[in-house]
């Protein structure tokens, strides 16, 4: 149904008359005539009794112009959102594992309110087996996680966003700082603090400083908000293991401390961009895509 034929008959609902009305809506009177008589073929009924010079709504017509006001609002509301998406508006959700959420979260919405006021932007943090169900719930439009986190499967589409240099880190005062050679037998006299590991890190970390190294065995404090076991460790003799640009303002302020462990670790954080296969990316959707390759770039 053309929706047209909606608006004249509103028009002609709220004015009463033909010629006011066919000047609302920019027509002739014939023009306006032939589009309500269309109208009314179309819906298999009269719409107007038409009373000398009066025109009344028949019962249809009156069910008709409450039923359009709705759709002709709707759809008013429809190119308006579509304006303001291809304009840089409209609204992005996304899901950020805990390294990206660290990184990502405070410049995403300082960037958005600064450059784009008219966007929507919705951030979820949590678990990436929980987000990747909410990204097939069409829940989230994109998540940012650890790719070592996510198992490749057909309706996946995996970017990888590079690697991201992991290590320990402990506070400027902390006494195993005070050690010549510091090992995983000095490392485990203290808490370490981590976001959940996948299997191939664990795998990895059991690989070059042994069984102890396991995380499940190693990691003693454990959370999904990086922000917090960073604070942790400053405010404790914990010792943080992950990626160390989480630690950077800490780092840079010296209150933070990179811990060389012996042998130093090689163990690296991969990010990946995981959309849903084959959903049409919306514009502002292209616009976070470009924000996250060059935050983690830089």
């Amino acid at each position: 149904m053309n929706i047209k034929p909606l608006e004249h008959l509103l028009a002609l609902a709220d004015t009463g008359s033909f010629s006011r009305a066919a000047e609302q809506c920019f027509l002739t009177q014939s023009a306006l005539s032939r589009s309500i008589q269309n109208l009314e073929q179309e819906l298999g009924g009269q719409l107007l009794d038409r009373i000398g010079k009066r025109n009344e709504l028949t019962p249809l017509g009156r069910e008709v112009v409450v039923r359009a006001r709705r759709i002709v609002l709707e759809a008013s509301e429809l190119r308006r959102s579509a304006e303001r998406m291809q304009g840089g508006g409209g609204s992005i959700r996304v899901g950020l594992g805990s390294g990206p959420g660290a990184l990502l979260t405070t410049p995403l919405l300082c960037h958005a309110a600064e450059q784009h006021p008219d966007l929507r932007v919705s951030i979820t943090r949590g678990p990436t087996e929980l987000q990747l169900l909410q990204l097939r719930a069409r829940q989230l439009d994109a998540l940012v996680v650890d790719a070592r986190r996510v198992a490749p499967a057909p309706d996946l589409q995996i970017d990888p966003l590079g690697d991201q240099p992991a290590g320990f880190v402990c506070r400027a005062d902390h006494p195993l700082l005070q050690l010549r050679r510091v090992g995983l037998e000095q490392l485990l006299r203290y808490p370490v603090a981590s976001t959940p590991l996948s299997d191939e890190v664990a795998r990895l970390l059991v690989e070059q400083y042994g069984p102890a190294a396991d995380p499940q065995l190693m990691v003693s404090l454990q959370g999904e908000e990086v922000d917090s076991l960073i604070a942790t460790v400053e405010r404790s003799q914990a010792v943080y293991l992950g990626i160390l640009a989480a630690a950077r303002d800490g780092l840079a302020a010296g209150r933070l401390v990179e811990l060389k462990l012996q042998p130093a670790l090689r163990s690296q954080a991969r990010f990946a961009y995981i959309t849903l296969q084959g959903r049409t990316e919306a514009p502002a959707m292209s616009w976070f895509r470009r924000f996250v390759s060059t935050t983690l770039r830089d």
